[in-house]
């Protein structure tokens, strides 16, 4: 077993600054090489310390904030146009930056890239759906509108 600090947020595991201990092959094989976590040493409670002061500004400050921007977010539907080709097929795929620059446009409120998770990689046009942790324990479901640009 691995001890490691977690520098971003992991589903499942846990948030950032968390002092967790994995297998060796996960910590080895994806958390490490992705830059989720770091491993864990006796000087690292100075930079858990540092993770949570981070981890703190950037959150959303108060969970009324957050109750009135997931109302606002599951009430609309975001449309996002992209490059699509024959049977609705993208080119690529539709990335969190495109949601967050999509629910930007459309006057919403901003959000992290980070805290915004699909289902599934969503690669066809259609109607798609898209989770966003906007706080400790609050999550919005958003609905996609994915369309091709002409």
């Amino acid at each position: 077993m691995s001890k490691l600090i977690l520098t971003n947020e992991v589903t499942g595991l846990g948030a950032a600054g968390d002092v967790v201990e994995v297998k060796d092959g996960y910590a080895r094989n994806y958390l490490l090489p992705r830059g989720f976590a770091v491993v864990w040493s006796k000087g690292g409670e100075k930079q858990v310390a540092q993770i949570r002061a981070a981890r703190d500004a950037r959150a959303i400050a108060t969970a009324e904030e957050a109750t009135t921007l997931k109302a606002r977010l599951e009430e609309a539907a975001i449309k996002l146009v992209v490059k699509a080709g024959q049977g609705g097929r993208l080119f690529g795929a539709v990335k969190t930056a495109d949601v967050v620059a999509a629910v930007a446009a459309a006057g919403l409120g901003e959000l992290d890239k980070r805290k915004i998770e699909f289902v599934a990689p969503i690669k066809i046009t259609g109607t798609h759906q898209a989770t966003v942790r906007l706080h400790e324990n609050l999550v919005a479901t958003v609905t996609l509108q994915v369309v091709a640009a002409k």
